[in-house]
């Protein structure tokens, strides 16, 4: 970030004094006392009448951005016992969802996370392999609205995301992330704050971000029935394409369906079969060149250094994550989706997490490209740019600069951004002063 403006735009997006791997409090802590009598419900089954919002109004409802919708779930006191006993181990319970006079019961309620959703709200004293009871007021959460087979949708939805946002005091990272990618043309999920309740007791403040999934593929794509894949990436660490029997494991969609992985496939071996950084036309044939650089230009703008393009080694190889492939069936066409932006933003000052940062800059390679450690980080890492796709893609050095310009004076502009935050820091000031008059450890 060139300009002294964006640095002061930052400043409380990237102020990490909750260092995200920090150890727990040293201070004992109790765990969850068991089940009182007398608190206990039996979920009901609600059948709707049809006439229901959820049922007739699109998700724009969920997503709009002028709006800080409240939310209610209701779980027997029981099942939120045992939810709270293991959070890691992300099983769910029954409960109720209560929204706008509207009851959507049963569905399926549980915690969500990867390492870094419960670093420092689980008993366990290993951040890398979470465990143990819940020490944290809120924690991310899944509500799956298809429980058991449920076929009606709401507001078009079968899953809602609630991210505790527990690692970002600025409460802004996802939403503005997401925001840069989709104004720069990048499909990427749509997120807004939301207040949750449980158990008629305000839970806090969250980012509710849109699940990828196939609702996700048919509402930002024409060509929406296609394959969807979390977390491949199309080369592996010695430059080999994926087998067929990855992708097909890595699906998301299709899955019963007698999917087929060959366009993905085929692509893949197509970058396989040449010099490194030389498969511009292989590129060209199978993704959108300007949507490709636009995802690079927002991506190392921001500092998404948890996503894509860090390769993370451990066990004798690389790969990435936080990123899913769409390929569309017709138009065979591929397109990456980011995800999981909680880290975003955090390292560009300086470098403030010690697991995150990306230490090359955008198709730079270090130690011939074998992997390595930098000094005050705690895990390796592996160039990006040493990936075939990659080198391909970072070779596209005047298109990558021009959008960059384009992004930081339109999208990403000082006004723009700033009137962004400010709209968005007025919509959930009472929710924040809220939560920190009810819970000590809110976000204040």
């Amino acid at each position: 970030m060139e300009t002294s403006y964006r640095n002061r735009i930052f400043m409380f997006l990237a102020f990490t004094a909750i260092f995200l791997f920090h150890a727990c409090s040293e201070d004992p802590i109790e765990p969850p006392p068991p089940a009182t009598p007398g608190e206990e419900f039996v979920v009901p089954t609600i059948i709707p009448q049809g006439n229901e919002d959820y049922l007739n109004v699109n998700s724009d409802h969920i997503f709009d951005q002028n709006q800080l919708h409240t939310f209610e779930l209701f779980i027997p006191e029981s099942s939120l016992l045992f939810l709270d006993a293991d959070p890691a181990r992300e099983e769910y319970v029954e409960g109720m969802l209560v929204f706008q006079g509207d009851t959507i019961s049963p569905v399926g309620v549980r915690y969500k996370g990867s390492i870094g959703g419960f670093v420092n709200c689980v008993s366990g004293s290993d951040w890398s392999n979470p465990s143990g009871f819940k020490t944290c007021t809120k924690l991310s959460m899944k509500v799956k609205i298809n429980w058991e087979g449920r076929e009606d949708k709401f507001y078009g939805l079968k899953k809602l995301q609630f991210h505790s946002q527990n690692l970002d005091p600025s409460q802004m990272r996802e939403r503005l992330g997401y925001w840069l990618f989709r104004e720069m043309g990048v499909p990427a999920p749509r997120s807004v704050h939301a207040r949750l309740m449980i158990n008629g007791h305000y839970s806090g403040l969250y980012a509710l971000t849109e699940q990828i999934d196939g609702r996700f593929t048919r509402y930002n794509f024409e060509d929406g029935e296609g394959n969807l894949y979390k977390e491949i990436w199309p080369l592996d660490y010695f430059g080999n394409a994926q087998s067929e029997n990855a992708f097909i494991q890595a699906l998301e969609t299709n899955e019963d369906e007698n999917p087929s992985a060959e366009i993905i496939r085929t692509f893949a071996q197509s970058i396989a079969d040449r010099p490194i950084g030389q498969a511009q036309s292989e590129l060209e044939s199978v993704m959108d060149i300007n949507e490709l650089i636009s995802y690079a230009v927002v991506d190392r703008t921001i500092r998404n250094d948890d996503g894509a393009f860090h390769w993370y080694c451990e066990g004798g190889g690389c790969e990435p994550h936080n990123f899913f492939w769409y390929e569309e069936p017709n138009n065979q066409k591929l397109h990456l989706i980011p995800w999981d932006l909680d880290n975003a933003f955090e390292n560009i000052i300086s470098n403030a997490n010690p697991v995150t940062p990306i230490t090359d800059d955008w198709g730079e390679t270090s130690n011939n490209c074998q992997p390595y450690a930098n000094p005050g980080l705690w895990t390796q890492q592996r160039s990006a740019a040493c990936d075939k796709i990659v080198a391909t893609w970072a070779s596209y050095e005047q298109a990558f600069e021009q959008r960059k310009t384009e992004f930081l004076n339109n999208a990403f502009s000082q006004a723009q951004t700033e009137a962004l935050l400010n709209t968005w820091a007025n919509q959930i000031e009472a929710a924040t002063t809220e939560a920190s008059n009810t819970h000590l450890d809110a976000i204040s």
